[in-house]
């Protein structure tokens, strides 16, 4: 079981594993977002596949939701992050990171750095040998949040959709 208090400014958040009934909470962060708000609906149609994906995550080791939650038990945060084992590398296993949202009025109060900095520590503890993650094009104040914590801009990223969600 994943739970750890981060101490931010005076205030506690507790990091721990997603759980269902967190999936309502996880989908509103990832709309609350201009680059992504076109992909992530809240409507209750979609419900039924958010609780899928969900349950699928939580079905396979190498994946781990997280969620970070204020004194309030409030969810004001996620990431997911997945564990890659691969050739490359001389074998090297992969830490990939994904989904990153941190509550508007929490942005640069040092949270996202502590969940990155935890997101690393996890790595490491699973055995990693690089961590990777990939920001849209248009996301500069990320790019900056990334390198500031150590990442570089080494590779050109490429997607294609196979189908419709």
């Amino acid at each position: 079981m994943i739970a750890e208090t981060l101490v931010i400014s005076g205030s506690q958040f507790k990091l721990r594993r997603a759980v269902e009934s967190d999936v309502e909470h996880i989908v509103e962060l990832l709309a609350n977002d201009a680059v992504r708000r076109a992909e992530n609906s809240t409507a209750p149609e979609h419900q039924g596949q958010y609780l899928r994906a969900f349950r699928a995550i939580q079905a396979d080791p190498a994946h781990l939701l997280i969620v970070v939650t204020d004194d309030r038990d409030a969810v004001v945060a996620t990431m997911q992050l997945t564990v890659i084992p691969g050739l490359a590398r001389f074998g090297a296993t992969r830490l990939l990171v994904e989904a990153v949202r941190v509550e508007n009025n929490l942005r640069g109060n040092g949270l996202g750095s502590a969940m990155m900095r935890w997101a690393i520590a996890e790595g490491k503890r699973r055995g990693v040998g690089l961590v990777q993650l990939i920001s849209d094009q248009s996301r500069t104040a990320a790019h900056r949040f990334y390198e500031r914590l150590g990442f570089t801009a080494s590779h050109v990223g490429f997607k294609l959709f196979i189908k419709e969600q």
